[in-house]
């Protein structure tokens, strides 16, 4: 009990868990965002070009963790190919900081969630019975209301997994925070594994660990939760 009482009154600790859930929350809205795009146009697009966007989405899942922290960390330095695009095009006087920060870290780690969320959101778009919305444009339903009033609304338990599922892979990042932090943001995983290889404090990293392994059991179970709400809703649609 003394390393829990450790963690609850320790300041730095509580600086790196609450760095930990902000990042991981904001790059779960974004990625989510980006795969409600993405999926939308998977589904509403034809089968060539559906396939083509597919292997898009698909071909992160080839690269190891590793080698697309590497990649993004290439990218955004201040003479990578971001910084050098936008001095090229006049939309900057001089390099932004994109590595060693907050910003490279939620690039890289929405690189990553993005496609896991992709697929939840996409099936169940693709489970929706079309009569739904050619009932709605039939009363005199605009598009933009048909979306908001019927699509969106009917999607919303997919959204809602796919942001739990990608919350609870983010919370256990270590390799792209490590890369793209730059030591400078650091993450609980990367501090366990601090606690562990560095100062030796085993009981504290111990107890960093069960912290964050009841955490994921409990978003995953909410997870599990949304799933089984979905395929009741489809059920009932």
């Amino acid at each position: 009990m003394q390393f829990y009482r450790q963690i609850m009154a320790t300041e730095s600790i509580h600086r790196i868990i609450l760095t930990t859930l902000r990042i991981t929350a904001l790059t779960s809205i974004i990625a989510v965002v980006l795969a409600y795009i993405v999926a939308y146009a998977l589904a509403h697009m034809g089968p060539r070009q559906r396939m083509l966007l597919l292997l898009c989405v698909l071909i992160p899942f080839w690269l190891s963790v590793l080698v697309r922290a590497l990649s993004w960390l290439i990218l955004l330095r201040n003479n990578g190919l971001v910084n050098s695009a936008l001095l090229e095009t006049g939309l900057i006087g001089s390099p932004l900081p994109l590595v060693r920060n907050e910003t490279g870290v939620i690039i890289g780690m929405v690189h990553y969630l993005v496609p896991y969320a992709v697929f939840p959101i996409y099936a169940a778009m693709q489970s929706l019975d079309s009569r739904v919305f050619m009932a709605a444009r039939s009363v005199g339903g605009r598009p933009w209301r048909v979306f908001f009033d019927v699509y969106l609304p009917l999607t919303v338990p997919s959204v809602l997994g796919a942001g739990l599922l990608v919350f609870v892979f983010g919370l256990g990042f270590f390799i792209t925070p490590a890369i793209l932090g730059g030591g400078r943001v650091v993450m609980l995983s990367e501090y366990v594994s601090i606690s562990v290889l560095q100062t030796v404090r085993w009981g504290l990293a111990a107890a960093l660990s069960v912290l964050l392994l009841v955490t994921t059991l409990a978003l995953i179970a909410l997870v599990r939760r949304f799933a089984g709400a979905g395929k009741l809703l489809g059920a009932a649609r």
